[in-house]
Order: C-alpha cells, then structure tokens, then sequence
C-alpha cells in the first residue's frame, strides 16, 4: 500500500479540490450500508489509533445499536502524550479524510453531530478544521450532519475520551466510570462514538476500496531525538522493531547499539533481545508492551534507564487529575522510589512499586493507573543492575 497519511512538512495541506481528485467523499456519496462498512471495518482489522487498539468497527456497532434519537460522533484529537505529532499532522494536512471519516462513521451509527475535539495549542490544525468545515459544507458533502471544533486543555488526562466528553460539556477534564461506555451513553448521556483523529483518516479509505487496500494496515509513528533521524513516519504494520529502529529512524542519534526501545510513554519497555518482535497489536503483547500511540523512543547503551524512568514517573505524577485516590497514591508512590533510587538509596523498590500497582490496578476511572505502572515496572524488571548500581552510589553504572 502507497504511503497515504504523510506528505513533506514544506507541503501545502489538502484543500478540497485535492481530495475530491484523490476519490474524496466518495465513500460517503456512494452511500453503502451500515452492514457493509462495519464488514469493511472488521476485515481490515481497523483498530482505535489513539493507543488501546480496540478495534473500531466494535464502536461503531455499539452506538449504532444503541436506542436513541440523537446521538454524537467525536474525533479525539486529544493527543497529549509527549512527543506524539500525528494528529496534529493528520488535521493540518489531511482535514478532508478526517471529515469524511467521521461523517462515514455518522452515518453508519445514526449520528447527526460531529465534533472534532483539539488541544488549544493545536493552532495550524484547528484552522485547517475550519477550513476544511466551511468548505466541506459549502460543497454539500456535510449535508445532514452539524460539524464543530471543541478545544480541550493541554493536560494529558484531557484525551482520555470519557474526560473529552466532559470538556465538550463545560466541565473538568475528569475522566468517568464505565460502564457505561460512550456507545451507550455519551455526550449529554446520548450514544456517541469517539475515535482518534488517525483511525477516523483511514476509514473512508477502507469503506471505498475495501479490506485489502488497507491490510496488514500502517500506522504514524512519531520518532523522537532519541533517533538519528526524528520525525513522523507510515509504517506498514507487522514491521519490526529493528527495522523502525534502523530503516525508518537511522537507528539511534549517538551511534550506539540499541539497549531498550518504549513504543510511547505509557508502554512497557523492550529490551534490545525484542528488536526483532513485529509491530503488531498481537505480537507486542506477547512481548510484553504495546503499540500506544506509537510516539517511539529509543535508549542506546550508555543512557541512564534510572533517569529516563524518573523522568516518566514524574510526568504521571504531574499530568493525573487527582479524581481517584488510588491514581494520586501509585503515581505519587513510583516517582518518590525512583526519586530515592536516584538519590543513592538502597530498597527493594520492585517490591515496593510491584505492591502499590498491584492494589491500584483496575481501581481508577481511566486507565492511566495502568499506563504509569507499565514504564515503571518494566525498567525495573530488565534493568535492575542499572538500579542497584544506582541504589549504591547515586549513580549509573550503564
């Protein structure tokens, strides 16, 4: 499959007349069954792009079997996690696709309203929304439907997609308990589908040339300065590790063997002896981490994994939202251990962090309790001389 969702950052973004020669909203002109797309979707195994991986014909199915008059679709572009820059790229550049992804995934669920929810800093992509908007509408490809942008906070708990419903309504960006799930009962407690800006991008696509344009399927990664070579890459899924590492990114910016690569921030760490794990949902499973959002860093050897882990689990501690008690307590727990670690003093941290996840697991209202422990116990669990050698003297013995 051609390389679809990246351009050169010199270039001019999609207007209108671009995508509707590029087969733009075709897929929603030609108004196929709400059977045959979610067909379309499950064959193609098109799955949420924000970092779950939850398949997205599963949500689209949901709301669309949901009783209820009205009811919402909203594009999350709540992209918080440090480093990540593809659905920013995805709305600056490709704003069409996006629309007329989520206007396919309306239509499909029964929805009349659309929101496309951007952070605030986000400024050449919402005004690429706007655009896109006007002349979308202008042109009668939105006929039916009501499309507006939202703006959501910079704090990371924000794109949590429950905590996104709550900032289109007014209030704080807390997350909500589930059951029930968005599908069922959403925006203004109607049935409303959140998706991520990049899922939304490719599922017209799949709708109008079907399953096998898009599979094994691809996915924007954002490579970090840790890479000889930074930025947004398409990689075709079942890619490995080694190849992102050496093929797309150059491998590591100071030359040196890869010692553990983080697949993004709230992913487990893989150590060098996984380079070779194809970039699937299954596979990083079965390694022991996950895709996420896939904002890649990489450790070279001779790179402190007792600072890059500190580093982290302050940022957790700093970005939960205090809502849940359990949340405030685990975050605030493996940022003081990794704190002492630093400091030179000895413990049995992987105790003390294995304890305090264990009893928050499952606990919190999101899944940031989860995404704090996966980075933290990890390094702990592959590096634990790096640790010790800290624990004794204050310092790296990497």
């Amino acid at each position: 499959m051609a390389l679809l969702l990246t351009r050169p950052p010199a270039a001019e973004p999609e207007w209108l007349p671009d995508y509707l020669a590029a087969s733009g909203y075709q897929a929603l002109a030609r108004g196929g069954s709400p059977d045959d797309v979610l067909h379309a979707l499950r064959e193609a195994d098109l799955r949420g792009r924000g970092g779950a991986g939850f398949p997205a014909f599963k949500k689209w199915e949901m709301a669309r079997a949901a009783p209820g008059a009205v009811k919402h679709v909203v594009v999350n572009g709540g992209e918080h996690e440090p480093g990540s820059r593809k659905d920013r790229h995805l709305v600056t550049c490709y704003p069409h696709r996006v629309l007329e992804g989520a206007a396919l995934c309306a239509r499909v669920t029964g929805a009349s309203s659309i929101v496309l929810y951007l952070i605030e800093d986000m400024h050449d992509a919402i005004a690429s929304a706007h655009r896109a908007i006007e002349e979308a509408t202008a042109g009668g490809h939105l006929t039916g439907f009501s499309v507006r942008v939202a703006l959501a906070p910079t704090t990371y708990v924000a794109g949590e997609e429950t905590a996104a419903l709550e900032v289109i309504e007014g209030r704080k960006a807390w997350p909500r308990k589930k059951p029930p799930f968005p599908g069922q009962a959403g925006l203004h407690g109607e049935p409303t589908t959140v998706q991520n800006v990049e899922t939304m991008a490719w599922a017209a696509g799949i709708a109008l040339h079907g399953p096998a344009w898009f599979r094994p399927g691809a996915m924007l990664c954002t490579l970090d300065d840790s890479f000889a070579r930074p930025g947004l890459v398409e990689v075709p899924l079942g890619t490995t590790l080694r190849a992102l590492v050496d093929d797309f990114g150059g491998g590591t910016r100071g030359g040196r063997p890869v010692k553990a690569i983080l697949p993004a921030l709230s992913s487990a760490f893989l150590p060098a002896s996984a380079l070779d794990t194809p970039m699937t949902h299954e596979a990083m499973r079965a390694a022991g981490s996950n895709l996420g959002c896939g904002s890649v860093s990489i450790l070279e050897e001779g790179t402190c994994i007792v600072e890059r882990a500190l580093g982290i689990a302050g940022f957790f501690k700093a970005e939960q939202c205090g809502q849940c008690s359990p949340c405030r307590m685990e975050t605030a727990t493996i940022a003081a251990v990794f704190q002492k670690v630093a400091a030179g003093e000895a413990g049995d941290y992987l105790a003390q962090v294995e304890k305090i996840t264990a009893f928050a697991r499952g606990k919190g209202n999101c899944s940031l309790i989860e995404m704090a422990a996966a980075p933290a116990l990890s390094a702990l669990r592959l590096f634990p001389e790096d640790f010790a050698a800290h624990a004794r003297s204050g310092r790296c013995g990497s």
